[in-house]
């Protein structure tokens, strides 16, 4: 059996599941103060909940509070929640970077859609100023400890009764990008650019011309950022460029540093000077970063909401938008000429791509424009990597009809539970 918070369709929880793991969260960061938000929260519906202790909503279920369908407790929660959601915007500035406040957000979101409430209207009264508000303070329970705040996975399996969603973001060769979306470009993208800068994470790619006077580009340096994350890890930073992909951070650590939860970010390596693997755990995040044939790839399986939690100021991302038109290869410049012929460039892809897909026809342009029989490997290393990182493998082969072409109708914004809100909250 599954959660009994959630629907076989991935629906919100009741408010009473919501409330209860609230109740468990123990501190928060010292200037985010989602903490004392989610405290507000839980003491402001206290009357909702039968008894004042956390049991079913008054009326059962999730649509018992349903908007205008009526409902014993509907017109308190609308009310709570839009408390709820000025506490957050209140405390917006001071908790940039917390992954509890994004979840809070969109549980608030997700929450008031549920229960059909209005954005504007009265909200709830301040709540009584006692000795402490219900989860202000850390929980004295004789039940099992406490997951690991700094284990993403175990996290969100205990608290939502499934595994998270990942998504796959990819750019090798020539470089050829495959976004989160399914998106699948080819690009000149000289210089850096930005192929993920959210709340957790920045990634850089660095490019030049393959050769003098060409439009295709391939990477030559990497930046990866880790950003500061409470109590978890340190600010980290990783940057490889040809001929020098390290086994170790910039400051020569291969952790996450001395805080409770180093260890969840590492590095480990299986073959020094061409292939690291990064795991940050914490986010739920892996990175493996290649060398081939005198340039770098890099391919990342990334915890939704983490790529999600950005704002406006940071969309420009290859990974979530894919190249920009402007830097997209047009059909006459992938099918320019090299000192290989087109047969041959095939010949030579075919024996590691069997199927003519996105990766085998981006291979044998590779081939063409560097005249280097040794790009296939870095087409065959990014399906590889695709295969062990996509949790849906229908769509592992994208095909060249489909380049730029959303392939799901799942988007990165798809909703968030409310229940996500609580993984991190102990932050």
């Amino acid at each position: 059996m599954g959660n009994p918070g959630w629907s076989p369709h991935g629906s919100p929880p009741t408010l009473s599941t919501l409330t209860l793991l609230l109740l468990l969260c123990g501190h928060a960061h010292s200037q985010c103060k989602i903490l004392r938000c989610n405290a507000e929260y839980v003491s402001s519906t206290l009357s909702l909940r039968g008894g004042g202790s956390p049991g079913a909503l008054r009326g059962g279920g999730a649509g018992a509070g349903a908007g205008s369908r009526g409902g014993a407790g509907s017109g308190g929660l609308c009310r709570a929640l839009r408390s709820y959601a000025l506490c957050t915007r209140r405390t917006a500035r001071t908790c940039r970077g917390d992954l509890a406040f994004h979840s809070a957000v969109h549980g608030i979101e997700d929450l008031m859609i549920q229960y059909n409430c209005s954005r504007q209207g009265p909200t709830a009264p301040p709540p009584p100023r006692g000795p402490a508000l219900p989860g202000s303070g850390p929980v004295r329970s004789s039940g099992p400890p406490a997951p690991d705040p700094c284990d993403y996975e175990g996290q969100f399996s205990r608290l939502h009764g499934r595994p998270p969603r990942f998504l796959h973001c990819a750019s090798f060769g020539d470089p050829h990008v495959r976004s989160f979306h399914h998106h699948f470009h080819t690009c000149r993208v000289q210089g850096a650019w930005p192929l993920l800068d959210n709340d957790f994470l920045f990634v850089q790619a660095t490019s030049s011309p393959v050769a003098s006077g060409a439009n295709a580009t391939a990477t030559r340096k990497l930046t990866i950022i880790f950003k500061n994350m409470q109590e978890c890890i340190d600010q980290k930073v990783y940057q490889a460029e040809v001929d020098n992909l390290p086994a170790a951070f910039e400051d020569g650590s291969i952790n996450g540093g001395d805080r409770p939860g180093g260890s969840s970010l590492s590095i480990r390596t299986a073959n020094p000077g061409n292939h690291v693997e990064i795991r940050a755990a914490y986010i739920g995040t892996t990175i493996i970063i290649r060398q081939t044939a005198g340039q770098l790839s890099f391919s990342i399986k990334v915890a939704e909401d983490v790529a999600r939690a950005f704002s406006a100021e940071q969309d420009l991302q290859l990974c979530v938008g894919g190249c920009p038109p402007s830097q997209r290869l047009s059909r006459s410049e992938r099918s320019r000429r090299g000192a290989i012929t087109i047969d041959t460039a095939k010949q030579l892809c075919k024996e590691g791509l069997p199927v003519e897909d996105a990766y085998f026809h981006s291979c044998v342009f590779d081939v063409l424009i560097s005249g280097d029989p040794n790009f296939t490997v870095a087409a065959q290393a990014a399906l590889e990597d695709a295969r062990a990182f996509l949790p849906d493998l229908e769509k592992l082969h994208l095909f060249p009809s489909d380049a730029g072409v959303t392939l799901s109708s799942g988007t990165l914004l798809a909703p968030l539970s409310g229940l996500l809100l609580l993984w991190l909250c102990i932050q």
